[in-house]
């Protein structure tokens, strides 16, 4: 969350300035910026030069390969983002004719880009946009992402150090569920989920990382039995809960829609649920790809209805 910064008034501030503005937030440079909105490069930094000089405040950090948002940028991009997309989309599209812009490489875990992402990236399919998607653990992906094998990848985790641009995507609530025919039988209190031993627990892996967290947080104590099923993939993992192989815990998006058709019952509803916040990471540096920044908003503005 950005923290208390005062931002510039937009009063007076040029449009084509705004548009160029939001193009170097979004490609890391002017030099990208320049590409994206078809200007040379000392034209990109005339007007941001130009443009910190109304505001009054500095808001890209000059860096020896591209530039960095300062925090007031973060908060003058996410005031305009969103009017200039729209603008954008009734001006229509305009790349040169027959030029096809090239796959943007997306990212992420695959019960994740699966079931939210790539629904909510159809519409802009449809349009044209090209994709190429990789799933995995946040940890090689993002190895990856500074290798240069991928342009956006969503991140279970904010990555270290400053060298990747991480912006938060959405939050995701974790849910202890059974189907039908173990809620009958289970009464699970938020003081004692004893309960539960004798109830199968299905997993995404040996380490039990999720159950774990919730056993911490919501119980307050620590979670000592070992898996009867592991499955690594929480679709799997629903699949065979809803089929009553017993209990686990799971993403409430994953989820949803069983629970709200009675396939799976939610055993305990506690006020303050386990929450972990995920992340939409770029690759360092600017892209020649337009889709790229084009993706980013977009999942930006439909994590808000996520």
């Amino acid at each position: 969350m950005l923290g208390p910064v005062e931002t510039p008034s937009l009063a007076h501030l040029d449009l084509n300035q705004l548009r160029t503005f939001l193009a170097v937030y979004r490609s890391g440079s002017f030099t990208g910026a320049a590409r994206l909105l078809g200007l040379s490069q000392p034209t990109v930094t005339t007007q941001m030069r130009a443009l910190e000089r109304q505001t009054g405040r500095e808001l890209f950090e000059r860096l020896p390969r591209g530039v960095a948002p300062t925090p007031v940028a973060d908060q003058l991009a996410a005031r305009i983002a969103a009017p200039l997309d729209e603008l954008a989309a009734v001006a229509g599209p305009t790349p040169p004719a027959g030029t096809r812009a090239e796959p943007v490489h997306l990212a992420g875990p695959a019960e994740f880009l699966c079931t939210v992402v790539l629904p909510a990236l159809a519409p802009l399919v449809a349009e044209g946009l090209r994709l190429r998607v990789s799933t995995g653990l946040t940890d090689p992906l993002l190895d990856e992402l500074r290798a240069g094998h991928h342009d956006l990848v969503i991140a279970t985790t904010r990555p270290r150090g400053r060298t990747l641009n991480a912006v938060p995507l959405s939050d995701e609530e974790f849910v202890l569920v059974a189907a039908p025919v173990w809620a009958e039988r289970l009464t699970v209190r938020q003081q004692d989920p004893a309960v539960l031993h004798g109830v199968p627990l299905v997993t995404y892996a040996e380490d039990l990382p999720i159950a774990r967290r919730y056993w911490r947080h919501v119980f307050g104590r620590r979670l000592s039995r070992t898996a009867d099923v592991t499955v690594p993939d929480l679709r799997g993992v629903l699949a065979a809960v809803a089929a009553g192989a017993g209990f686990s815990v799971l993403p409430r998006y994953l989820c949803r829609e069983p629970l709200e058709s009675g396939a799976l019952v939610a055993l305990l509803e506690p006020e303050d649920a386990p929450i972990n916040t995920g992340f939409l990471v770029q690759r360092p540096g600017a892209s020649d790809n337009p889709d790229v920044a084009r993706v980013r908003a977009f999942l930006l503005r439909a994590a808000r209805t996520w």
